[in-house]
């Protein structure tokens, strides 16, 4: 089990890194909720599935799904003004 966890904080480390240096946004919010889902197992296989529970709750599907949403609407904000500014 030691080499479970050990490998599993690696790849949390190595999946942290790809979050970090990724460019575009898109790709940055599904390394996210990658990392998020990692960090659940990690907790869970730590021995707290409560706060494991909680982690995929926020951090693998609202938190991305916020980010999305937000960029979403800025992109539209950006259309509309630049509509207004043709007129």
């Amino acid at each position: 089990m030691m080499w479970f966890q050990i490998s599993l904080l690696a790849l949390i480390a190595i999946s942290a890194l790809g979050v970090v240096q990724t460019r575009s946004v898109t790709s940055q919010v599904l390394a996210l909720s990658f990392y998020g889902l990692l960090l659940a197992v990690m907790f869970f296989v730590f021995q707290a599935p409560d706060v494991a529970l909680s982690q995929i709750t926020v951090g693998a599907v609202a938190l991305p799904l916020m980010v999305m949403l937000a960029q979403a609407n800025m992109k539209h904000h950006g259309r509309r003004r630049d509509e207004k500014k043709k007129t």
